[in-house]
């Protein structure tokens, strides 16, 4: 057999000089000599040429095979990581059966490639099979199958079992396991499994997962947990990078504590990119900071930083949650004037919102009809709440039909809906829209909020009475109505939209609202003087706003919400929304 030809492109491209020493011609070899020492040349230059153009290691290896060569395992492994990276299954598959054909399948290498091949387009039962007929997978193959389980997303069960069954875990393996929870929403997990990494000490958070770790602690809004996380990084000298700074910022921004934020923004200039600012510009927004997220807009515009499109969407939430309708449509022009970037739905959802909040209903039905894209859930729902606030009964009914259209599956739609019409009295109507959420088999959200103790989160929802104080926390809910009487609090009963004459009910019903109840738990549960930091999952309705205003001058004490929509700073019986939200 004469030996392969090793086409040009997998040969070196570099020049031989000019003039060489004369050399020793190299002993005789034999025709099997030649053809694998050509073999190993088309093979060694096919590995080059690969790491030089990853995207080419397929048609590379295609003309390899068509050379004659024989493929080394590296080659295999090449291969299979571009398969990896393009997902491409039916590739995986047929270098597999090309490798077992030459037995190049059991070799560790390309093993753990092919785990990690089938792993990363998903095909888990063939990444398995493979996993175990190896009978020394290293700890690079164990983490390319953990991955494959979490990449999946949908099973749980057989990422924890996976995960507990490893002979040892890295870094790269705990990351995983805490990403798959940020990801999943699980973010109580998240924080479990960080301490379960500590207490093992097998090895280290590195800066990727305190990324990770730091995002859970901001979705559940737990500051004690977040300053640790953050005391963490400090005294173990991990560099703080633009991804570990933005999520430090959003931490504290989705904490309530905007001066921690802003710490972090001043002391890591060198390491800020867009999305630094952009973070810190939405911290501002969520918590009311309206004219300091102008403001440093203005001073990111003189930087030479070129907004994009979440830049602007921050600044017009700003604009929106501050009632700066002006300086909203001013912005709202710039974008597409000074900067070239075409509003998308967002910007005009948050022009929308800006109208409806100010009460400018027209406005907004004009923005709505002349944008050059259907109007979306989100927009519509902007609408019916600003009717519901403004009493424009009429336009929340058609914006609340509009709004079920827009999402049939969405609680909300229909609570907004059925609250129109309670406030217009029409019962009836409340009804038909309750029986029609009932029928299509959609459940409300029950309201909960939550509250963070010496590192541990407990939560309430209305009327609880499960947690082990309660006693004294309705002991201190009794004593907080009595303080809010004598003040002059009269509960808005038109936030109970029930069908009930009974106002006695009607008031028993919103104090029992669960974000009283956490307030309650953390006078009891605090010094004084200290702030009560509350997270709800729903927006916080009036009559609460107005007692919790009442409370923050009662008690001295500085009282943060963040509900669905953006943070409220109760203080000396004021809010930071400035009642506008």
């Amino acid at each position: 057999m004469p030996p392969p030809t090793v086409p040009f492109f997998l040969t070196s491209t570099t020049l031989a000089p000019a003039t060489k020493k004369p050399q020793q011609p190299p002993p005789p070899r034999d025709a099997q000599d030649e053809a694998a020492a050509a073999s190993r040349a088309a093979t060694s230059s096919y590995a080059a040429r690969v790491r030089l153009n990853p995207h080419l290691a397929l048609p590379l290896f295609d003309h390899l095979l068509r050379s004659g060569a024989d493929p080394d395992p590296a080659a295999y492994a090449l291969a299979l990581a571009s398969c990896a990276r393009g997902r491409d299954p039916g590739a995986a598959a047929q270098l597999h059966a090309h490798a077992a054909k030459r037995g190049a399948a059991s070799h560790r290498r390309v093993h753990g490639r092919l785990v990690h091949a089938y792993a990363a387009c998903g095909m888990l039962p063939h990444a398995r099979k493979v996993f175990d007929g190896g009978t020394d997978n290293d700890m690079v193959t164990w983490n390319c199958l953990l991955r494959g389980y979490a990449r999946e997303g949908g099973d749980a069960d057989a990422l924890r079992e996976f995960f507990t069954m490893m002979p040892s875990r890295d870094t790269v393996s705990w990351n995983t396991v805490i990403s798959w929870c940020v990801v999943n929403g699980e973010y109580d997990e998240a924080i479990v499994v960080l301490r379960e990494m500590l207490a093992i000490r097998e090895c280290q958070p590195d800066r990727v997962t305190l990324v990770s770790v730091i995002s859970a602690i901001a979705h559940l809004g737990a500051l004690a947990l977040g300053l640790w996380a953050h005391a963490y990084v400090s005294r173990k000298g991990i560099e703080i990078d633009e991804k570990l700074s933005s999520a430090l910022i959003n931490m504290y921004a989705r904490c309530g504590f905007i001066d921690g934020a802003v710490h972090v923004f001043e002391n890591f200039g060198s390491k800020m990119s867009l999305d630094t600012w952009n973070a810190m510009l939405t911290g501002f927004t969520t918590n009311g900071c309206n004219e300091r997220a102008l403001e440093l807009f203005s001073r990111m515009e003189s930087a030479g930083l070129v907004p994009d499109k979440i830049t602007f969407n921050s600044v017009l939430n700003a604009c929106s949650h501050g009632g700066l309708v002006e300086e909203g449509i001013r912005c709202f022009e710039r974008m597409s004037k000074s900067h070239g970037i075409e509003p998308d739905i967002a910007h005009y959802g948050c022009m929308v919102d800006l109208f409806c909040r100010a009460g400018m209903f027209e406005k907004a039905e004009e923005m709505i009809q002349t944008m050059p894209m259907e109007p979306d859930a989100s927009m519509w729902k902007a609408l019916l709440g600003a009717c519901r606030t403004h009493k424009n009964l009429e336009l929340g009914k058609k914006a609340g039909h509009r709004l079920i259209e827009a999402a049939p599956n969405d609680h909300a739609a229909y609570v907004l809906l059925s609250n129109i019409y309670a406030l217009d009295g029409n019962w009836g109507g409340v009804h038909k829209v309750r029986k029609l959420m009932l029928d299509r088999g959609v459940q409300k959200i029950p309201g909960s909020s939550s509250l963070e103790l010496d590192g541990v989160i407990h939560e309430f929802i209305s009327g609880d009475k499960s947690h082990s104080r309660k006693r004294d926390i309705y002991e201190m809910l009794s004593e907080m109505c009595r303080q809010l009487k004598i003040a002059g609090h009269v509960p808005d009963t038109s936030q109970v939209l029930l069908d009930i004459d009974d106002e006695d009910v009607k008031e028993s019903s919103l104090a029992l609202h669960s974000e009283k109840l956490a307030i309650a738990f953390g006078l009891i549960s605090s010094s004084p003087g200290t702030p009560i930091r509350v997270v709800n999952n729903l927006r916080i309705c009036g009559d609460c706003h107005n007692a919790i205003k009442l409370l923050s001058k009662i008690y001295g004490r500085l009282i943060i919400v963040r509900d669905a929509n953006r943070f409220h700073h109760f203080r000396e019986g004021a809010c930071s929304c400035g009642d506008y939200w």
